[in-house]
């Protein structure tokens, strides 16, 4: 008796329903085991060989891979399992549940991007291994929204996966093949404090973190001179001053500071270098000064990412959208599949205006070119149909 994967709005309805938030507040943290089981459970129902995979050092997180056919290349539909944590009373309706209203699916990760799942899965529907030339592969990762730990740990294992991904977050039915770096620093700068009737009886690190403010911002219009990609709608790499706190009372000098900063990387930049280059500019002005400073990451670096635009990836993406490849300023877990080799796209049904929003939602009318789309990527990178021009029209 053959079996196979749920009609596709129940397949919605199951992954709208489970909770599967991560965040970097514990309290907001929840497994995404029940919603990697649910998946697993229609993967082998459609025929796929399902995999369970363990991340080191988090024994609530998991990443799991559902392989159609076997052998070397092939296709990787990638998302991730988690949502950002929701304010229930912003909502109009059930976040946890699917809502049909108004030529709109409501929910939870609707948009960003639980549906992917159920579309990489309905668009698979009816397929066997012995059709395929080369392996189709679905790819759920953990806490992308919070540290991308599960995208990280597979580049990390180094297991060769497909020879194409496509990752379908939230781009409007347009595909997308670069997109920047994200950095969060934390320059702090230790003084020493004492009354404020006497200057002498301290070391101002607010006054010291005011020249690192200065330092950093002529920085900032270097960067902006030196490097551009006429890519992004911002051409050039960003830094933005986005918090600071020093001291505890106005009769006291500032014994301590804190500044957090944010940069955006384009393709080529190193975050490495960057940290390294803030910290040189932070030193000058603290051993100048004689504060101890310290400049660390409030997390660990995104890489930005660039799919050249003659892969065959990118170029089936524009013919079978109609658009040319674009650029984002958001970050995805595509330089952690690159370095597995693959050559990566990211094109999804949702809208990036609909991430992390209340009354999150997917256009329904999305649905049937998303479908087109991955059925004819499918034929195209699984079962050797080259009817598929290779280069965009037009």
């Amino acid at each position: 008796m053959t079996t196979q994967a749920p009609p596709l709005k129940t397949m919605l309805e199951g992954l709208i329903g489970t909770l599967s938030v991560s965040s970097t507040n514990p309290a907001c943290d929840h497994t995404n085991r029940p919603l990697i089981d649910l998946l697993a459970g229609w993967l082998e129902a459609a025929g796929f060989r399902v995999e369970i995979l363990e991340i080191p050092g988090r024994p609530d997180k998991w990443n799991l891979l559902g392989t159609l056919g076997r052998g070397p290349g092939g296709l990787v539909l990638s998302g991730h399992t988690d949502t950002v944590p929701f304010d229930a009373p912003l909502w109009s309706r059930d976040p946890l549940k699917l809502t049909e209203s108004d030529g709109r699916f409501y929910g939870l990760g609707t948009s960003d991007m639980k549906s992917f799942f159920a579309l990489a899965l309905e668009a698979a529907r009816g397929l066997s291994a012995r059709d395929l030339e080369c392996p189709l592969m679905i790819l759920a990762t953990a806490d992308e929204e919070s540290s991308m730990r599960g995208a990280r740990a597979l580049a990390d294992a180094g297991r060769p996966l497909g020879r194409y991904a496509v990752i379908g977050e939230p781009t409007g039915l347009r595909p997308v093949r670069l997109h920047k770096g994200v950095m969060g620093e934390a320059v702090r700068l230790v003084g020493r404090s004492g009354h404020a009737s006497d200057p002498s009886l301290g070391n101002n690190a607010l006054e010291g973190m005011q020249e690192i403010l200065a330092a950093v911002l002529a920085w900032r219009d270097e960067l902006r001179e030196a490097y551009r990609h006429p890519a992004f709608k911002v051409p050039y790499p960003t830094l933005n001053l986005g918090h600071i706190h020093g001291g505890d009372s106005p009769n006291r000098i500032c014994g301590e500071c804190e500044l957090h900063l944010d940069l955006r990387l384009l393709p080529g930049l190193s975050a490495e270098e960057l940290r390294a280059e803030l910290a040189r500019r932070v030193a000058a002005v603290g051993e100048r000064r004689g504060l101890q400073w310290t400049v660390s990451p409030l997390f660990e670096a995104i890489p930005a990412s660039e799919t050249p635009v003659g892969s065959e990836i990118v170029r089936i993406g524009e013919v079978l959208t109609g658009h040319s490849a674009e650029a984002v300023s958001f970050g995805t877990e595509a330089p952690f599949l690159s370095r597995l080799g693959m050559e990566t796209l990211v094109l999804g049904p949702g809208d990036i205006a609909q991430a992390h929003q209340p009354d999150e939602y997917l256009a329904i009318d999305r649905v049937p070119p998303m479908l087109d789309i991955l059925r004819a990527l499918i034929r195209r990178f699984c079962l050797g149909d080259k009817g598929l021009p290779s280069a965009r029209q037009g």
